[in-house]
């Protein structure tokens, strides 16, 4: 028998962007647990926005089970808040989404890495670097300086040790600026494995006294990109079968939707979806093949003889998004259109 430590994870009750939280219970067992042996667990929710003092009980229920490389013995434990009488909690926005395992989504999550106040790179007592153009999957200290690039190389080897579906890293438009992508089949999954890496960069990052920032327009309106976390979203009549009808139709409910989609897409979207550094307007709907300016953008891949069959990029989810809402939204407005 061993004892392992279980960081059980779960989003608190902070509006508009929930909070990360975490804690280690220590259990023995003969080998690495399965998720059915971790048990529930409960928590403080006065603490955490999520209940009142005078009756603070909110339980853990483990959903998703992950190894952790950077401990001896140890698993993530991503968890849904519950009420104690079992029932979900009402911040627990994973618990009612639309779930499809023949639904594949990948997220491109964009972030800023900030030191004393400032982006990664930026002069030390205000001021800015030289502008955009080089840093987008820049090499060299110039571009990316001297530790975003072992943060982002270990954030990777730390995902992939985890069993995280992670496709890769890039350097993105803005100084300090950086993405991985995270893909996962069924929205569930796939929203998971992208709490939990951010909550991996997150810890990471404690050791080299750097935070990551999510806001989706940290640097104002100034000529610097935003931040988003465009969504990659297929289902399997849009990968199968597809056609030219269908999709116009299904383009059509996304523009019908376009205010409800705005409304779980992140926080602050007006200050990111401007129309400029690669957004379409918030107010506006529009697609367009390889446009990145466009609320969606099709993939060449999608055209191939003329099929209309694939996957498609909404670009107007933003950094601080919540995927599980995201996805569940995406979802919303793909059922309300006939497959037949």
């Amino acid at each position: 028998m061993a004892k392992y430590k279980l960081e059980y994870l779960w989003l608190d009750g902070y509006e508009p962007v929930a909070n990360l939280r975490s804690k280690t219970l220590v259990k023995e067992f003969a080998e690495f647990p399965s998720l059915e042996e971790i048990p529930l667990w409960g928590f403080d929710g006065s603490s955490t926005r999520q209940a009142e003092g005078s009756n603070s009980d909110c339980i853990l229920k483990p959903v998703a089970l992950y190894p952790d490389s950077t401990r001896r013995d140890a698993a993530i434990v991503m968890c849904e808040v519950m009420l104690p009488d079992g029932e979900p909690h009402p911040t627990n926005s994973r618990a009612t989404i639309i779930d499809d395992p023949g639904a594949w989504f990948g997220f491109e999550q964009e972030y800023f890495l900030y030191q004393g106040g400032v982006p990664l790179g930026f002069p030390e007592g205000g001021g800015f670097p030289q502008p955009q153009g080089k840093y987008y999957t820049g090499v060299g200290y110039e571009s990316v300086g001297d530790i975003a690039r072992e943060i982002v190389d270990a954030h990777l080897d730390i995902c992939l040790d985890a069993g995280i579906n992670h496709e890769g890293i890039n350097a993105e438009v803005a100084k300090g600026q950086w993405e991985f992508q995270i893909f996962g089949k069924g929205s569930r999954t796939a929203a998971d494995q992208v709490w939990v890496a951010r909550y991996l960069l997150l810890r990471l990052c404690e050791e080299y006294q750097v935070d990551v920032n999510w806001h989706c327009k940290p640097l104002g309106e100034g000529d610097w990109n935003g931040s988003g976390m465009h969504s990659n979203f297929s289902t399997d009549h849009l990968r199968d079968v597809g056609g030219k009808d269908y999709f116009e139709k299904l383009m059509a409910a996304f523009d019908k939707y376009k205010n409800e989609h705005i409304a779980v897409y992140g926080p602050d979207n007006h200050m990111r979806l401007t129309g400029l550094h690669e957004t379409q307007s918030i107010d506006k709907f529009n697609y367009g093949l390889a446009n990145r300016g466009a609320s969606i953008r099709i993939p060449h891949s999608f055209m191939t003889d003329n099929a209309y069959r694939g996957y498609l990029e909404d670009r107007r989810p933003n950094s601080q998004g919540d995927p599980y809402k995201i996805a569940s939204r995406i979802l919303q407005t793909i059922a309300t259109v006939p497959t037949k």
